[in-house]
């Protein structure tokens, strides 16, 4: 057995994996997944386990990967592993914190106590929690632990624009663009938005002068792409001489991004949390950092 703390995970994450164990001194060690005609999972460890174990998985499309953090976290004890700490990235179903209508599955609530039972510690990063303060209201793990990547996409916009004026597309955006404006004292608003279904929204734009600035609109996750592209045409109609995107997470569902790119948005930038062609800034460094604490 190797005294060495190991970061597990599948082959579509090993690049990513590479460069968190790399920064956090880890060993990387791969688990091979293998499909049977029906469907069902056959997953195969490393056979003997170091005490300390990571492992690494974004949860974008989570539903089958939340089985195989199952499967990986159970089998891991048996090996050996005595501390697991999950690493997502991205962090599904957080946004579900509440039953609006009578029988609604409160999805945050069971999915955060189903990761808690398995994993002794929880890393990602700009989880989308909106009515709670913190993440292990959610996710009641002894350690949970939460990145942003605000500031990196701010670094990033101080590099591409001069003086821009950064916009949230609604009020939940505002937490992680405060962070953004305030990381280099850039002029930043909110803007309202009433929802009337997944793809139906409407936006009203912040009292800002917006006519010739350049402007960023900010954000947690791009999903459906209807928000960010309903505020940009707002922002184009009055005026702005330019409109980019920087988010967090790159879900970019269906045809999100070309709704965002037809609605007359420039570039689009994001983390590597999602692996997407959008990605501009890494959160290795800070997820390492985390891991070393």
């Amino acid at each position: 057995m190797t005294s060495l703390p190991v970061l597990l995970c599948f082959d579509e994450d090993l690049v990513a994996a590479q460069r968190i164990a790399q920064a956090a001194g880890l060993s990387v060690s791969r688990i091979d997944r293998h499909r049977f005609p029906d469907g069902e999972l056959k997953l195969r460890l490393p056979p003997h386990l170091p005490d300390r174990v990571v492992v690494l998985r974004t949860l974008d499309q989570p539903d089958e990967k939340l089985i195989e953090l199952l499967l990986v976290a159970r089998t891991a004890r048996q090996l050996g592993a005595k501390h697991l700490t999950l690493v997502a990235p991205y962090l599904a179903y957080m946004r579900q914190d509440m039953a609006f209508q009578p029988g609604e599955v409160v999805s945050q609530l069971i999915i955060g106590r189903f990761l808690a039972d398995l994993f002794d510690g929880v890393i990602t990063v700009d989880p989308h929690l909106h009515r709670i303060s913190t993440l292990e209201e959610a996710v009641p793990t002894s350690s949970a632990i939460v990145l942003s990547g605000a500031p990196l996409l701010s670094d990033l916009i101080a590099t591409k624009r001069q003086q821009p004026l950064l916009i949230g597309p609604d009020e939940e955006s505002g937490q992680w663009l405060a962070q953004a404006a305030q990381r280099h004292g850039f002029e930043y608003g909110v803007c309202h938005k009433t929802r009337h279904g997944d793809r139906n929204v409407e936006i009203v734009l912040p009292p800002l002068l917006v006519k010739g600035r350049v402007v960023v609109l900010i954000d947690d996750v791009a999903s459906s792409g209807h928000t960010l592209a309903g505020a940009a045409r707002l922002l184009i109609a009055a005026g702005a001489a330019s409109v980019d995107v920087a988010v967090t997470h790159a879900l970019f569902a269906g045809d999100a991004l070309q709704v965002i790119q037809s609605a007359g948005v420039g570039d689009v930038w994001s983390t590597d949390c999602i692996t997407h062609p959008s990605n501009a800034v890494s959160m290795a460094p800070a997820i390492a950092a985390a891991l070393r604490v």
